[in-house]
């Protein structure tokens, strides 16, 4: 089970005494490092990777239905370690959002397509580019200028 999975796993799971149905490392365990959960092995079909998720995000999805918003929880390693239901939530989105932003850097780099835009920027028009630049340029060289 890898880095997202886990996340969904102990963040939904054992905070809320609701442990995920599988194994999960501690960080109790001996030996235990965070990195080793941090990349997929070339053992790791994307198939099992699409399975495990599901499978943490419906044990997530049975959390958050079955307990009210300010149901609380214990993160033992966050500096104010009681929590509500609601600040896991919105701790997981902001984890989920800022990986998935890594993610899409990573793919702009390999096809060239920005954000939404299926089209490369190389074909993009240059001048365009240029102007917008110029003018953030300008706006930034303004506000320099003033302090």
């Amino acid at each position: 089970m890898k880095h997202l999975t886990l996340s969904e796993a102990r963040y939904f799971g054992v905070i809320f005494d609701r442990p995920y149905p599988e194994p999960i490392p501690s960080f109790d365990d001996p030996g235990f490092q965070n990195r080793d959960y941090l990349w997929v092995t070339e053992d790791e079909s994307r198939a099992d990777i699409i399975d495990g998720y599901n499978r943490a995000c419906q044990h997530a999805d049975a959390t958050i239905d079955s307990l009210p918003v300010d149901a609380p929880g214990r993160v033992p390693w966050w500096p104010q370690p009681d929590v509500k239901l609601f600040n896991v939530m919105v701790h997981v989105l902001t984890e989920t959002n800022r990986h998935l932003g890594h993610a899409d850097i990573l793919r702009e780099q390999l096809d060239g397509a920005l954000g939404s835009d299926s089209t490369p920027s190389s074909e993009h028009d240059d001048a365009d580019w240029a102007t917008h630049r110029a003018k953030i340029e300008k706006a930034a060289q303004a506000v320099q200028s003033n302090h």
